[in-house]
């Protein structure tokens, strides 16, 4: 008696467990959570100089400041103005558009400039510049750039060179 008791126990509990079918569609629905929520690692940029026949070919004249990183020569690699930013990566000129809920900045530039897949923060970080030429003021700065998940993919002291 008390083993027909076993035996059929062990036949209920079988039969609690999911079905082959149950168990696959538990199987692919945590497969899809956990790649779902997967964060791929952030890409690194590397912002090249704007140079002048960038300037001239983007025909981006005007007021605002350009970031040039410690050491970086005289080349700018990213341009503030009032409505667009700019910054080149891969031989390519980016086009950023002006955050203007941030805080504004001399010559009509702003604090933050956002893009497709990256954004920018331009910082200044002294009270006063140092005059260059009649038109140029240089400002400690620092520069900023997000990914789309707002993590740091690159990040420089320098100074900005504001005028126009």
């Amino acid at each position: 008696m008390m083993r027909h008791l076993l035996l059929a126990s062990v036949f209920l509990l079988a039969g609690c467990g999911p079905t082959p079918e149950e168990q696959a569609a538990q199987d692919a629905q945590a497969v899809a959570e956990v790649r779902a929520n997967q964060v791929p690692p952030p890409e690194r940029v590397e912002p090249e100089p704007i140079l002048y026949p960038d300037i001239e070919e983007h025909e981006l004249f005007g007021a605002g400041c350009n970031f040039v990183p410690e050491g970086g020569g005289l080349g700018a690699i990213a341009i503030a103005q009032e409505d667009r930013g700019y910054m080149k990566r891969g031989g390519e000129v980016l086009t950023f558009a002006a955050d203007k809920g941030s805080a504004r900045q001399p010559l009509g530039s702003y604090r933050k400039y956002d893009g497709r897949l990256f954004g920018f923060t331009l910082e200044l970080t002294g009270d006063a510049g140092e005059q260059e030429g009649i038109e140029t003021v240089n400002i400690p700065a620092n520069l900023t750039v997000r990914d789309g998940r707002g993590r740091t993919v690159f990040a420089a002291p320098g100074i900005a060179q504001c005028g126009s």
